[in-house]
């Protein structure tokens, strides 16, 4: 297994370094052969990202795999140990505040100001943004029955993620970040986030970044997917494309037995308890089936989008 991440890996940073993007100062956020690493332990192993401008890319993955910490590299909130990000190709540990005013982060426990009123809190910050959208401020807070009156500190995990939502969007971004952003909602706050990010995205052309382990949520909104796993950028690629280039195969005894090392695309392989192989392969773009899918005897299946995220970082 470990040596199918290294080969996904190797692979996905090849491809993004080949595959056509507009010009790096366009970018709003580019990675290059990140590192990172805490107390000996590699959060970021050579990530390579690029962000297309009015993008919403869902980057899904298991608790630890490294995607706050990518954020927070993305968005120069912590140096790498080696690699370099980019926000509109300028290095983001050298953000100046003409780009801050461009994007908006939310964390995944939002804690800043918590001493304020909530009303307070969104009236200070609104002064300090040109574009700032008192309107939705009210409609929302109003919709998602949030008390203007009540100290940050004193609303459950939920309403806070909320009220940062609500700030993070009322400046009208140009670049929105969002780090496990349905975590502590419920059923009806996300779906309400879900569709204030699809109307940002389709109405205005914001530029979405998300870190989520929903994989439901992602589907519904992400335009692309990112794959993590310990620590390694496995897939990056168009949602509607990565599900027209993905198989399982079952492959039985009499077929496996003259396997001889990995199929093409190859990104799983599992053992029938009754002979055989179940394996996974995702074919490049333009590439076609390799020859075992159409061997006799073998079955081919389609993975949901979560099945395959599972046999890849299971």
């Amino acid at each position: 297994m470990n040596a199918l991440i290294e080969r996904m890996a190797t692979q996905q940073m090849t491809m993004d370094q080949a595959r056509p993007h507009t010009g790096i100062d366009t970018l709003p956020l580019a990675a290059s052969r990140l590192e990172l690493r805490y107390e000996g332990r590699a959060a970021l192993d050579r990530v390579s990202l690029q962000l297309e401008p009015g993008t919403v890319l869902g980057l899904i993955g298991r608790n630890g795999a490294g995607k706050t910490s990518l954020i927070r590299a993305l968005l120069g909130l912590v140096e790498p140990d080696g690699g370099s990000a980019t926000v509109w190709g300028r290095a983001a540990l050298q953000m100046g505040d003409a780009a801050k005013a461009r994007l908006a982060y939310v964390p995944q426990q939002p804690e800043a100001l918590a001493w304020l009123k909530v009303g307070d809190m969104l009236d200070f910050v609104g002064r300090f943004y040109p574009n700032w959208d008192a309107s939705f401020v009210d409609d929302t807070l109003d919709r998602w029955q949030l008390p203007r009156d009540r100290m940050l500190a004193r609303l459950s995990p939920g309403e806070r993620q909320r009220v940062a939502i609500i700030r993070a969007l009322a400046p009208r971004p140009e670049l929105l970040v969002l780090d496990e952003p349905a975590a502590s909602l419920d059923p009806v706050a996300r779906r309400e986030l879900l569709r204030e990010i699809a109307l940002r995205a389709g109405e205005s052309g914001t530029t979405v970044l998300f870190s989520t382990h929903i994989v439901s949520d992602l589907e519904r909104v992400a335009s692309h997917v990112a794959f993590m796993h310990e620590g390694r950028l496995l897939l990056h690629s168009e949602l509607d494309s990565l599900k027209e280039r993905h198989l399982r195969l079952h492959v039985p005894a009499s077929a496996a037995d003259q396997l001889v090392g990995p199929v093409p695309g190859e990104v799983a392989r599992r053992p029938h308890l009754y002979g055989g192989h179940s394996i996974v392969i995702v074919r490049e773009e333009g590439a076609a089936w390799p020859t075992l899918a159409n061997a006799p005897g073998v079955q081919r299946e389609v993975l949901s989008l979560e099945d395959l995220f599972v046999e890849v970082a299971g």
